[in-house]
């Protein structure tokens, strides 16, 4: 079986190494899975800016797409990060395990994110349209959605770019779904 390594900075391009030094100031670490897309000149800075690019779902409602899309997509390291960033962005251990289920009653409108979220994921993308109507009839907008899409699309890059490489993951796990 051939393994994927966690390259470190000094197994990286340049342009690469100065992205670690960015991230390593930030965060005080280098994600794994970060790291990863580093074995590519191009991929990291990438997803960087995919991820990182102006959106009109933040926050919280961020958070709960990129737990949805990492619970059904079942990626263990998008679930362990996403844990701990929902908790820093106010969500309790109980609203964090309800929205990895596709729900959110604590919040109708983010339920509706949430349902919305995990039809478009599980279908890929041939989601119900009672969904896409109940989303709207919340008060998202057409630029919600399309934002939101591109949230899951982001959020399948890392989670399939782990789910294929098995990189150790560098948070603490997520509880199992009961």
């Amino acid at each position: 079986m051939t393994t994927i390594n966690v390259p470190t900075r000094e197994e990286v391009s340049p342009g690469n190494q100065a992205i670690f030094d960015k991230l390593k100031k930030g965060l005080g670490m280098v994600p794994n899975l970060y790291a990863t897309f580093a074995h590519s000149e191009t991929a990291l800075a990438t997803y960087l800016a995919l991820q990182n690019a102006k959106s009109s779902v933040s926050g919280q409602a961020r958070e709960v797409v990129n737990l949805v899309v990492s619970q059904v997509n079942a990626c263990q390291y998008c679930l362990a990060a996403h844990t701990m960033l929902g908790k820093m962005n106010g969500f309790t251990d109980a609203q964090v395990m309800e929205i990895r289920h596709g729900r959110a009653s604590f919040d109708p409108k983010l339920d509706t994110l949430a349902r919305l979220t995990q039809g478009v994921a599980q279908s890929r993308g041939h989601v119900d349209q009672a969904l896409v109507d109940a989303f709207f009839a919340a008060g998202w907008t057409q630029e919600n959605l399309v934002d939101a899409i591109v949230i899951m699309g982001d959020k399948t890059v890392s989670n399939y770019l782990h789910s294929t490489t098995k990189i150790p993951v560098d948070f603490p796990a997520a509880p199992m779904l009961d």
